[in-house]
């Protein structure tokens, strides 16, 4: 089972369908900006930085994951961002619901060297303050929707990174033993075959 899940976290689909992902999220979020006039929130911005994040890593991920270290670094990065990316959008559910209490400001509270609204305000400008997202389907919210899509991938990268982490250690297993002495490795089986004889 991790061997299979290994071999998936190796492939070039896996990581250009998270960059996709990120792609997808981030075109449906400016489609409900500007064809549908939802404008983004403090929250909605930080939500759209993780996911940014989703395509970084994905297309940093496809051009590395021939090397075991790097991929299993990248499929860590992928738990981090989800992780932040859960955060965020269970703090939007939770403004929407009237479940946390206070005001949000249009101010996105990053530091000055990383002033994306002024870099691409027609991608990071927050345009109304938080407190309300629209349905996607079924009335199901927007925050709703990214709180699943932000478990699943969780779920996903969790499982890949420790199969990535248990690959790696069952090869150097399998190496010990080929670099074995073969007189050795006769000398164990006949210790399995008689119980009590201790192989000189």
């Amino acid at each position: 089972m991790l061997e299979t899940l290994d071999r998936f976290g190796s492939s070039l689909w896996y990581w250009l369908a998270l960059a996709m992902l990120g792609l997808t999220l981030e075109a449906a979020a400016l489609y409900y900006q500007y064809a549908l006039d939802y404008g983004p929130c403090v929250l909605c911005i930080h939500v759209r930085l993780w996911v940014l994040g989703f395509i970084v890593v994905g297309m940093l991920g496809a051009a590395t994951r021939s090397i075991r270290a790097l991929r299993v670094v990248f499929h860590l990065l992928t738990v981090v961002v989800t992780i932040g990316f859960l955060e965020r959008s269970w703090q939007t559910l939770a403004v929407e619901r009237r479940w946390l209490e206070g005001e949000c400001s249009m101010d996105l509270g990053l530091p000055a060297w990383l002033s994306v609204d002024r870099w691409l305000p027609t991608v990071f400008e927050a345009w109304e303050p938080c407190g309300y997202t629209p349905y996607i389907v079924l009335k199901i919210t927007m925050a709703e929707t990214l709180l699943g899509i932000g478990a699943l991938v969780l779920i996903v990268s969790l499982a890949l990174t420790t199969a990535g982490l248990s690959g790696g250690r069952q090869r150097v297993s399998c190496a010990d033993r080929k670099a074995a002495p073969p007189s050795a490795l006769h000398a164990g089986a006949r210790a399995r075959r008689a119980p009590g004889v201790t192989p000189r």
